[in-house]
């Protein structure tokens, strides 16, 4: 991307010239990391009321999708580590929403799968009462999409090797 140089001597891309300059609010990072802590805001009454926390939350959905899976591949669906999953799911497991046991057929592996509480919690959709809060409309689903490829092509570019 071509450089503009300011006054400083410093660089600031091209378009980030072309939107004003160095200003906090025209860094797209920031944007997505405020629009992240602005979710954690608003899930976070409709959580405490089930006692879970947002982390926990999309644990439970991303189990709702394929029973049975393993720690480490949770893990790759999450952006979390095991030591970081691993709480996560014990906390869980003692509210009975989900189940781990040893892989019979590798003992290195534990498989997760969520209990009939554990998916009637996930079946209440506790973030539907957010659709009209977002605002999107019928743009919901380009937005979705152009955030997914966003972050995708940041993971292509900082971790080449697991493309």
């Amino acid at each position: 991307m071509p450089k503009s140089p300011t006054a400083k001597g410093a660089d600031v891309s091209a378009s980030q010239a072309e939107y004003g300059g160095r200003k906090l609010s025209n860094f797209l990072c920031f944007a997505i990391y405020s629009a992240n802590l602005a979710f954690g805001r608003a899930y976070k009454p409709l959580l405490d009321k089930l006692g879970l926390t947002y982390t926990q939350y999309v644990t439970m959905v991303a189990l709702s999708e394929e029973d049975e899976q393993t720690v480490g591949t949770l893990g790759e669906k999450l952006f979390l580590e095991s030591n970081t999953l691993t709480p996560i799911l014990k906390k869980l497991e003692s509210e009975g929403y989900l189940q781990r046991r040893r892989d019979p057929a590798d003992e290195r592996q534990v498989r997760v799968t969520l209990t009939a509480a554990g998916r009637k919690l996930v079946e209440m959709e506790p973030g539907a009462a957010l659709t009209d809060v977002i605002g999107l409309g019928d743009d919901f689903p380009v937005v979705q999409q152009t955030v997914v490829k966003l972050r995708d092509n940041l993971l292509r570019a900082t971790h080449p090797e697991k493309t």
